[in-house]
């Protein structure tokens, strides 16, 4: 019987980092933020919590990686739509709908956690760069589709950093109020919202 090769050490701390983050998703979601102890997440993953450390800073960093891997996701589905999208409406509804609702079931509730890391970063002044820059770096992206049109002209707003924190705080919000009263925001509420920001 053949013996499996080795795994190298890159391989090996490639496996460290994704157990650590399915530990953490499944720990988080079952416990909230405020729960999710270091040690709690690398008992989940057969790891040590330095290993934890080692990879991510914290918890604070294991959290933000956890959310870029789910933004990450969500953007390339976007980014999907997008290219079959015929117009800047279209193109918002695509934006609006996979904030909303996530395609893939292990980004259901990063919106959730978005809310928690906000309260937690608020708390914890150590933790407040960390989350800013995150969400400079969204703002900066988003800005960037802006300029370029993607969504249409925006109507009286010069700034696309400007534009893009307007509808990220928009998007925020009424994905808040969805969460606890779905009636209260259709997608074609929310979809109109945006289209007064960026135009017709």
């Amino acid at each position: 019987m053949r013996r499996m090769p080795a795994l190298t050490q890159e391989q090996r701390r490639a496996e460290t980092r994704r157990r650590l983050l399915d530990a953490a998703r499944v720990v988080v979601a079952d416990r909230g933020l405020a729960g999710a102890s270091v040690d709690a997440v690398a008992e989940a993953a057969e790891r040590t919590s330095g290993a934890l450390y080692d990879h991510f800073g914290g918890k604070s960093g294991l959290v933000i990686a956890l959310l870029d891997e789910w933004k990450d996701a969500t953007a390339r589905a976007i980014q999907a739509d997008l290219a079959e999208a015929v117009d800047g409406r279209a193109r918002l509804e695509s934006m609006w709908r996979n904030f909303a609702e996530p395609p893939s079931e292990e980004a259901a509730d990063w919106t959730l956690l978005e809310h928690e890391l906000w309260l937690h970063a608020c708390r914890q002044p150590e933790v407040t760069p960390l989350a800013a820059q995150r969400y400079a770096g969204i703002r900066r992206r988003l800005a960037d589709a802006v300029s370029a049109g993607v969504f249409g002209p925006s109507d009286g707003i010069d700034d696309a950093e400007v534009v893009a924190t307007l509808l990220i705080g928009l998007m925020v919000g009424l994905e808040m109020q969805r969460r606890l009263d779905p009636d209260a925001v259709s997608d074609a509420l929310a979809v109109a919202g945006l289209e007064a920001l960026t135009g017709p």
